[in-house]
């Protein structure tokens, strides 16, 4: 990235967090689940329409940022590598979408 990129992406980065961490906090445990990525779209829409892809960008970075640290906190915890938290993951989402 570009300075000025930089620049840009630096003034939505606080905005966007808030509205992750206010959406996080709406999506944990929420019931039944399948209505995560449906609210989680919702919020990517709005920013998309407010910040354009900017802000796509930013809050992509925001949640992988926050995805990588729980994953290494997770391997942590239970004394397991980054790849077996990894596999256990995909293993739940092949599972969620019926693959073999």
């Amino acid at each position: 990235m570009d300075r000025e990129e930089d620049m840009r992406l630096a003034r939505i980065t606080p905005e966007i967090s808030r509205r992750t961490i206010t959406l996080l906090r709406e999506l944990a445990g929420l019931e039944p689940p399948e209505r995560v990525p449906e609210d989680a779209m919702v919020l990517a829409d709005a920013i998309l329409a407010e910040h354009g892809t900017d802000g796509l960008r930013v809050l992509v970075m925001t949640l992988s940022a926050w995805a990588t640290a729980q994953i290494e906190n997770v391997a942590e915890l239970s004394q397991r590598s980054y790849e077996a938290v990894l596999d256990a993951m995909e293993l739940a989402c092949m599972e969620a979408n019926g693959d073999e």
